[in-house]
């Protein structure tokens, strides 16, 4: 197929629960910003309608934006959308997926267990070319490409713009990151503007059962802003809450980048002492204070660049 000699040299593909964010990527990005249309028939199977030019073309690069909290319905958005965009004329797809869901469990705790990270990983690398995220949540698995085996993955952060965030919120803050894992994204907000941080250790017992030790740092009367890639049960984040006020923090605030937590467990953090909830708007919610679009539209950038020779 060949794209109509009108239509644009790319496009951003987006769907109507995403609109605002799409209107922001686009911007950032300069990528005309079209929406596919779905309908639900009553057996719950879905039809798209892909927004094609008048010779019922797609351009021959395209990014398809879709943050994949609740993961589920989208993932089939994914396969039907990428199957179809690829009939109609697209040569080169990305997937900007401010949230890369399933990439929690790399390994079978248990015998039958399904481990997800390899299988979704591999699924999404057969319908992209390239992935974009933001602050991945990997555990063993030390880069992006191994679990998602895609042409390219580029991976950006929210920890540097929610440091910009903190520091006009609590000026000269102590960040602390709940767990072993947080420390990369707490070093990188702290070294951004010079903060001072820590790491607290934490052993788990189950999804909702956590024990947490603070790190050995003075917080008497300090600003503590508790810094991590995401927020789900709010368990960790609580409990280190209590430990830092007891400690005689002055007070705790949370920082995220993606807000996964519902009404009733953030409802919770701020009964356990957290003041304020911050988070980047990669996940949609009424916390979301940091847009990530500018980040976005670099690592859409990227993908351009590096592949704008073998496309032409």
């Amino acid at each position: 197929m060949v794209p109509s000699p009108t239509a644009p040299a790319a496009c951003l593909l987006h769907f109507d629960d995403e609109r605002a964010a799409a209107q922001r990527l686009a911007q950032a990005s300069g990528l005309p910003a079209l929406e596919i249309a779905r309908h639900r028939f009553p057996d719950g199977e879905l039809k798209l309608t892909l927004p094609v030019d008048a010779s019922g073309h797609l351009p021959e690069r395209a990014v398809l934006l879709r943050s994949l909290h609740q993961p589920n319905d989208k993932l089939i958005e994914l396969l039907l959308a990428a199957r179809a965009a690829r009939g109609l004329g697209v040569q080169h797809l990305t997937l900007v997926a401010p949230y890369l869901a399933y990439m929690r469990q790399d390994i079978a705790f248990h015998p039958g267990e399904a481990v997800s990270q390899r299988i979704v990983g591999p699924f999404l690398a057969s319908l992209f070319d390239a992935v974009v995220t933001v602050d991945p949540h990997l555990h063993r698995v030390a880069t992006l490409h191994e679990a998602v085996p895609a042409a390219q993955t580029v991976v950006l952060s929210g920890a540097p713009l929610l440091a910009d965030w903190i520091v006009q919120q609590r000026p000269g803050a102590l960040l602390v990151g709940p767990d072993g894992e947080s420390a990369q994204w707490v070093a990188q907000a702290a070294a951004r503007h010079g903060l001072d941080h820590a790491v607290c250790t934490k052993e788990r017992h189950g999804d909702r059962s956590v024990t947490i030790q603070l790190p050995p740092v003075d917080v008497q009367g300090r600003a503590v802003v508790l810094l991590d890639d995401m927020a789900s049960t709010g368990h960790t984040l609580a409990q280190a809450t209590r430990l830092l006020l007891q400690a005689g923090a002055a007070s705790v605030d949370v920082a995220v980048t993606h807000a996964l937590i519902d009404d009733g467990a953030l409802a919770a953090l701020h009964a356990a002492g957290v003041g304020q909830f911050w988070s980047t708007d990669c996940v949609t919610h009424p916390s979301n204070a940091v847009e990530m679009a500018g980040e976005l539209a670099r690592g859409v950038g990227e993908v351009v660049v590096s592949n704008y020779q073998e496309i032409d």
